[in-house]
């Protein structure tokens, strides 16, 4: 892109170049236009910047990181746009560093999410099943909507500025990646780290599948509450505590059970007390069975020390096939097993009325029954968790059936090692506890899923000899086959059949190999690339992603997958609110970047209604969800805006708050960058041809002679780069952006910007050329700085300053100049101290460029500053001219219309300047001014009636402007009285938006004061 501006490519050094081509102010844009600069992200990132290390240093270390690989489910969220702004600044800031980089993007099958929007798809158009379909022809319409929403994934993440080695993009179901899937599988099966089991599962009923831990949502129900189930025509109540007799053999006595799943009642092996609870003291020391009514069969009673004895009546049903606790227990007591609920969530057979009934018709049904029976002891609301699967919204239910598990234990336990040795690092490491707690009490780990759409599992049931099985693990039927010929030599042949299983592997399975899978296992991996330096990524899968790369990365290629691990908090609202359609607080990376008006917001909810997405309740709030957040909708803020905004919150907390409005503000940054470059551009423009400056000037040499304040941006800037490195070191990015802010804001453009212009004179030539060699250093450097964070901007604007060039952090570092920056800080507190007076005081009588200001330092190192900065003093606080006073006695002896102490060694006042008599220089000044005044009245009816005004201004902007338009249309006209031979200039406005005008005119012409809301009497000579 470099070519298009044909601006030689320099080397940055202090030197630089004033002969840029003056044409090149003619090229920027008047203001910065995220539209118009980010116009080449459509046909991918920008490559970045050259930079001093374009070679790599050959001692420098490599930087690998992993792209956590966004699901092929639909289009990308705000999170997939933070963790691809963090990254992103993370690879440009290293290659800027010398560092070969190696950034892998890919994309994620998502099992499970991906399989139920394409079922939902298919039922919503065609009105069809996956079974309808068959397995073959519906992964066929899986894969369509995995390579569309692949293609729109790729192109979201390229027009986001992410600068990845698309030459390694992998997809986890792609032939390298099944490969390794299989290698995995096999080796750990080999190994005995895989087992095949019956045991208790996650189940989606609607799904007919397991679910990982991290697709249940537990929701919290506080007393009866109504809940929408799938497969049911009416809500379904939760929330209710049942208490339940069982009755004693050969006894009177009762025993009362409470529970929260009335249904599994039909699946009670056993009853459970503690062996202390002296309420059922006096059956410790004998057999005691309950009567189960719908059975018709005794169960025990039983004594267990796990039980919790405060939790109701102190007894507790047993129920090993559909409660955790209940399974553990049911094995130290050699229990039986009752399975009561099938995997589309009907009652089972041979319970009598209730086989068949879905669970919930079942539970009310089963209450009524115990209640004929007397059985019954009572219903009371209950606080409770209700697991919800986060993908079908159904009822999660713990079932038993035979599954495929990855023993855990010992590769934890080297996970939790690698940790407690310093050989991992975990960033914020608040998160290190919360990795052991999880790591030191993980089940095993649960993998296949009953779905289509995924990586078939790579094992194969082999039966031989009539009723005889063998499972084995191979990487095709040809293998397996060779493999059981090896095991069972003297099996018949001809009586052997094999089978894979139908069943797919957890989608966390194939993502946990990505770091070295990506980087070519099971082949050779070299040593460049793996292991990876950095994982990045939300601490909400810290366990059900992260530790499973650590675990298998240690386990299959003897090595940590990575050296340490950045996460990141969850995206919320700027009110702190997780993002969700149903709340109507949900922004995409387009809205913030394109804008977005709440009429078109409020037609996406409505079309995500119309595809099933929300219902119709979900719909209403989502539709005041947004007027409320949204009333004007999101202006447009460009990509370089939400990847700073983004990237300028501490990624670190736990909740990140993202807000519009902040994103806009820094686009409005970004055009006060692009504003000096202009000013930069104009002056060196001018110089180029002003017939006196055609020269190089480098700063190193002139040193000497390079003015105080040019010294101190110089200092300013080095210790900005500092800031950044320091900032990246850490991984704090967003002091960096502060930092950056603050320089540009601050530093640049308020303080040392003003301070140049009144040297950008044709006689000022020589201090405007070090002027001239200072903004362009400043802005080159500084860019750089920006580039990780806002590369179309950065490079946009480099462009113009014919800047492609390379950089040295060392060489800015140079200027820091630490007591410089110390006398410069004070008197700038003082000029702020001094407009902050101005401004306060009322009547208005103290205006810009109309008073004298008088200052006494006591001091003396104060006294020599300020009168070495005298000139920027009066620049900075608008003043006609500053005094010094080097007694206090002569200082206090001045009439001050404000006076003040803005350090405890410095005294400052504010002098009203006399506008003078008659003729000369105050009568000229006077006539100045009301020749500014009738310009300001005629460009701003110029800008009312203006067509491209109206096409480019805010709302908001044109509004208050229509309605002083209507205003003069209406008869309520400026009138503005000249009295040559008086000392008055009357200006009499008429309506109280023509008031709003006085207040911005009065400024123009000196001393004033408000006589009313209609009349406004400036006194001036003339």
């Amino acid at each position: 892109m470099w070519d298009r501006h044909s601006c030689p490519v320099a080397v940055v050094e202090p030197q630089q170049e004033l002969s840029c081509d003056n044409t090149e102010l003619e090229r920027i844009a008047s203001a910065y236009k995220p539209s118009q600069v980010e116009r080449s992200c459509e046909s991918g990132p920008i490559p970045q910047l050259p930079s001093a290390f374009d070679q790599t240093r050959d001692n420098a270390p490599p930087f690998n990181v992993l792209l956590p690989p966004p699901n092929v489910t639909g289009e990308l969220h705000l999170g997939h746009a933070l963790t691809g702004a963090i990254q992103d600044a993370l690879v440009r800031q290293a290659r800027l560093s010398g560092r070969r980089t190696t950034w892998i993007p890919g994309m994620d099958h998502a099992g499970i999410a991906t399989q139920v929007v394409v079922e939902k798809r298919l039922l919503k158009e065609r009105n069809l099943t996956r079974h309808d379909l068959g397995r073959e022809r519906f992964l066929q319409e899986v894969m369509r909507w995995k390579v569309e929403k692949e293609d729109s994934i790729r192109r979201a993440l390229k027009k986001l500025g992410c600068s990845m080695d698309w030459s390694r993009e992998y997809f986890t179901m792609d032939a390298h990646q099944s490969v390794a899937v299989k290698e995995a599988f096999v080796q750990l099966f080999d190994r005995g780290l895989i087992y095949r089991d019956r045991s208790l599962i996650n189940w989606s009923c609607t799904l007919e599948s397991a679910i990982s831990d991290v697709e249940v949502e537990n929701v919290e129900i506080s007393g009866p509450t109504e809940i929408a189930v799938p497969g049911y025509s009416r809500n379904v109540t939760f929330g209710r505590m049942v208490d339940i007799a069982y009755k004693v053999q050969g006894s009177t006595e009762e025993i009362v059970v409470s529970t929260t799943r009335p249904e599994t009642f039909l699946g009670d092996v056993a009853v459970a007390v503690h062996p202390d609870d002296g309420r059922y003291s006096h059956l410790r020391n004998k057999v005691t069975f309950l009567w189960h009514p719908v059975r018709k069969e005794e169960i025990p009673l039983i004594f267990d020390g796990a039980v919790d004895r405060s939790f109701g009546t102190g007894a507790v049903k047993i129920t090993p096939a559909h409660d955790r606790f209940d399974f553990e227990l049911g094995r130290r007591h050699h229990l039986a097993t009752v399975e009561v609920i099938d995997e589309r969530g009907r009652v089972q057979e041979h319970f009598g009325p209730f086989t068949g009934m879905p669970r919930y018709e079942a539970r009310e049904a089963l209450l009524e029954y115990l209640a004929k029976l007397s059985l019954l002891r009572g219903i009371k609301p209950h606080t409770m968790l209700l697991p919800l699967c986060s993908r079908s919204k159904d009822v999660v239910e713990l079932l038993l059936r035979p599954q495929w598990f990855v023993r855990c234990r010992e590769m934890a336990q080297r996970a939790m090692d690698a940790v407690r040795e310093g050989k991992l690092e975990i960033m914020p490491n608040t998160f290190e506890r919360e990795w052991f707690r999880w790591l030191d009490n993980c089940h095993d780990w649960c993998i296949s899923r009953q779905l289509w759409w995924g990586h078939r599992i790579p094992a194969y049931c082999v039966r031989y000899d009539g009723a005889k099985e063998r499972w084995i693990a191979a990487r095709s039927e040809e293998e397996a086959r060779e493999k059981f010929t090896a095991l069972e030599p003297n099996a018949a042949k001809d009586a052997v059949s094999i089978e894979q299983d139908p069943d797919v592997l957890d989608t966390w399975f194939s993502s946990g190999l990505l770091p070295f899978s990506s980087t070519g296992w099971p082949g050779n991996v070299s040593p460049t690339h793996y292991p990876l330096q950095l994982m990045e990524t939300g601490h909400d899968i810290l366990f059900f992603w992260v530790a499973r790369m650590v675990m298998l990365g240690q386990e299959l290629t003897g090595k940590l997958p990575f050296e340490r691990v950045l996460l990141h908090g969850i995206i919320c609202d700027e009110f702190g609110r997780k993002m969700s359609k149903s709340l109507g607080n949900v922004i995409k990376p387009d809205h913030v970047i394109h804008g977005i008006s709440l009429e078109r917001l409020q037609a996406e909810a409505e079309d995500s209604h119309r595809q099933g997405v929300l219902s119709q309740a979900e719909l209403g709030k989502s539709l005041a969800g947004q007027r409320k957040m949204f009333p004007s909708g999101i202006p447009e803020c460009g990509i370089d805006a939400l990847r700073f905004t983004l990237c300028s919150a501490n990624v670190k907390n736990h909740f990140i708050h993202f807000n519009t409005q902040e994103a806009h503000t820094n686009k409005l940054f970004f055009n006060k960058i692009w504003q000096a470059t202009r000013y930069t551009l104009a002056c060196a423009g001018r110089f180029h041809e002003g017939k006196t400056i055609d020269q190089t000037v480098d700063l190193r040499q002139a040193v000497n002679r390079i003015p105080l304040m040019d010294r101190w941006i110089l200092s300013r800037l080095g210790n900005t780069v500092q800031q950044c490195r320091e900032a990246f070191a850490s991984y704090n990015f967003h002091l960096a952006t502060a930092a950056l802010k603050t320089f540009f804001y601050s530093n640049f453009c308020d303080v040392y910007l003003e301070t140049t212009k009144i040297n950008m004179k044709p006689e000022s030539t020589s201090v405007a050329a070090l002027h001239c060699a200072v903004l362009k250093y400043c802005l080159t450097v500084g860019l750089r700085q920006m580039e990780p964070f806002t590369p179309y901007l950065a490079q946009e604007l480099l462009t113009h300053l014919c800047a492609a060039m390379e950089f040295d952090h060392e060489e800015a570092l140079g200027w820091v100049d630490p007591t410089l920056e110390e006398s410069i800080e004070c008197v700038l507190q003082i000029c702020q101290h001094i407009r902050q007076a101005k401004n306060e005081y009322n009547p208005p009588i103290v205006r810009k460029h109309n008073p004298i200001l008088h200052i006494y330092a006591k001091a003396p190192k104060l006294a020599a500053e300020l009168h070495v900065l005298r000139d920027t003093v009066q620049q900075l606080t608008h003043c006609n001219g500053v005094v010094l006073h080097s007694d206090e006695r002569l200082f206090g002896n001045v009439q001050y219309v404000v006076k003040g102490a803005p350090t405890h060694d410095c005294l400052i006042g504010i002098v009203a300047e006399s506008g003078g008599g008659g003729n000369g220089a105050g009568a000229e000044a006077s006539r100045k001014m009301l020749a500014k005044l009738d310009a300001e009245i005629e460009k701003l009816l110029k800008t009312i009636g203006n067509e491209g005004y109206k096409r480019s201004a805010s709302e908001s902007v044109q509004k208050r402007h229509r309605e002083k338009h209507e205003a003069i249309k209406l008869g309520l006209p400026l009138v503005v009285r000249r009295h040559q031979a008086a000392s008055l200039v009357v200006v009499q406005y008429l309506g109280q938006v023509a008031a709003e005008l006085a207040a911005a005119f009065v400024p123009l012409l000196g001393q004033g004061e408000q006589i009313d809301q209609r009349v406004v009497v400036v006194r001036v000579a003339v």
